[in-house]
């Protein structure tokens, strides 16, 4: 008889679940909290992801941090992997795309490419397999701290000459102001507010998901109203979602035949494999909501996220748990 946990082990994850519920409830009912409403929900979303940040900040531990250096060699592999070696893949397609009606298209899975590992569920993957965990917390952390930089410089070399209005010094001082700072001063208020962080961090977290979830109403709801996916073949959509989850499999092969070379232990490469070919949907919402600001198209950023971190979830997740009951 089949169990009730493997049965659930299939299911859509919940957050996914509420993804698609609010793009379905910004295509059937576009326009709430639009400009000009007693509450607008870009207002909301800009605040909400100063304060999601802050909270990032306020859980991170700077002396840990400094102190999980040490093992700089997993740390680089997984970062350059994440920054370095994902983005090149999808460049190599960039001639092909460059000058065709579908360079947009390209250009919304380079943004995925360019975007920071995940930090909670890498974490927890890792765990379940157990691999090394200090090294998935810090890299999973550090990650989005320098993907803040990262990310929109990569974005910064094919946006200026794009139709989507790329103001890079405007998209700079947003990030400044709405992430880095925000991350900055919760890191200095550790300290103080620290315990008090890690004690709600579910609530917290589920205060992060709903701020993303209104940015991703928001985003869809203006895309509907503009009549942007109309113009778009359902067939661009799958192949949109097959050539997304290639990528996954060649960054997930490339991760793990690395990791052997360079002679990491088994609890190392599996942190390498886990945490080096995730990508966030957290903070692609977040993003996307300042480096796409005032684009019609904004939701069309978001579409191969939402696809690789669907399906990162339930591959890595499936992994996870048989390394996990493997014996040593």
């Amino acid at each position: 008889m089949i169990s009730f946990q493997k049965i659930k082990s299939f299911l859509p994850d919940g957050f996914i679940t509420a993804i698609i519920s609010m793009i379905l409830l910004a295509y059937l009912i576009p326009g709430i909290g639009a400009k000009g409403s007693m509450i607008e929900l870009k207002t909301v979303s800009r605040y909400g992801i100063m304060l999601l940040f802050f909270f990032y900040g306020l859980r991170l531990s700077p002396e840990k941090m400094i102190n999980d250096l040490k093992n700089w060699k997993l740390h680089l592999t997984i970062q350059l992997l994440t920054f370095i070696f994902i983005p090149v893949i999808v460049l190599l397609f960039y001639p092909f795309f460059r000058n065709g009606e579908y360079h947009q298209m390209w250009l919304a899975v380079f943004f995925l490419a360019a975007l920071p590992s995940t930090v909670s569920s890498s974490v927890v993957m890792v765990s379940i397999a157990r691999g090394n965990i200090p090294g998935a917390i810090f890299n999973a952390s550090i990650s989005g701290i320098i993907g803040i930089v990262v990310t929109p410089l990569w974005m910064s070399f094919f946006l200026k000459a794009s139709t989507v209005g790329f103001d890079f010094s405007k998209t700079l001082t947003d990030l400044v102001i709405q992430i880095l700072i925000p991350v900055i001063a919760g890191l200095f208020l550790h300290k103080f507010w620290g315990k008090w962080a890690l004690k709600y961090k579910s609530q917290l977290s589920l205060f992060d998901k709903c701020v993303i979830l209104t940015i991703v109403y928001n985003s869809f709801s203006e895309s509907f109203t503009n009549g942007i996916f109309s113009s778009i073949p359902n067939w661009t959509l799958f192949v949109l979602s097959g050539a997304v989850i290639a990528l996954f499999f060649i960054v997930y092969a490339f991760s793990n035949w690395i990791s052997k070379m360079i002679g990491f232990t088994r609890e190392e490469q599996i942190t390498v494999v886990f945490c080096g070919s995730k990508k966030s949907l957290v903070h692609g919402s977040v993003f996307s909501s300042v480096l796409f600001a005032g684009s019609a198209a904004a939701s069309l950023f978001l579409v191969p996220i939402m696809i690789y971190h669907a399906f990162q979830l339930f591959y890595i997740s499936i992994v996870a748990r048989k390394i996990g009951q493997e014996k040593r």
